[in-house]
């Protein structure tokens, strides 16, 4: 009984051993009549050298009004200012009660600088209209940050 359940299991293997080496020799057979891609390249042209942005000129918010700052007082827009009345603000206005802790982000881009209310309590303003959201900003846009008038200004 024993000897008739090696031969079986010998069978067994020899059948799978042949099934294993056809399936092989089948997937083979098709990577070599569906043909490879060549092994030529084209040569590679190095990138050109991008041109230098040209430089944009200098922003800058000036006050308008406002019970903190000194009116006509120049603040530079350079990478990002944040206003409001917290300590680690960039623009602080702690006496201007109608101002949040941060209450909005000036942001220097590119090719053009934007505004944007960090959900603020009384809202940030451009030209009389409050914002929903980032908004670039043109040269004259007045900015109402609570009771601070700031114009934005382009050059120099």
């Amino acid at each position: 009984m024993v000897e008739q359940l090696l031969l079986v299991l010998k069978v067994g293997f020899v059948v799978l051993l042949y099934l294993f080496i056809w399936r092989v020799i089948r997937v083979a057979s098709r990577d070599i009549t569906v043909g490879q891609e060549s092994a030529i390249l084209a040569p590679v042209r190095p990138p050109e050298a991008e041109k230098p942005a040209p430089a944009r000129p200098t922003a800058k918010l000036v006050v308008t009004r406002s019970p903190e700052l000194r009116e006509g007082s120049v603040i530079a827009v350079a990478h990002e200012l944040v206003a409001g009345r917290d300590a680690d603000a960039d623009i602080q206005l702690p006496s201007d009660g109608y101002a949040s802790g941060r209450h909005a982000r000036f942001v220097r881009g590119q090719s053009e600088d934007a505004v944007e209310d960090l959900h603020s309590t009384n809202g940030t303003f451009v030209n009389g209209d409050r914002l929903t959201g980032l908004r670039s900003l043109s040269s004259g846009d007045l900015i109402t940050i609570g009771q601070t008038q700031l114009t934005y200004q382009e050059g120099p």
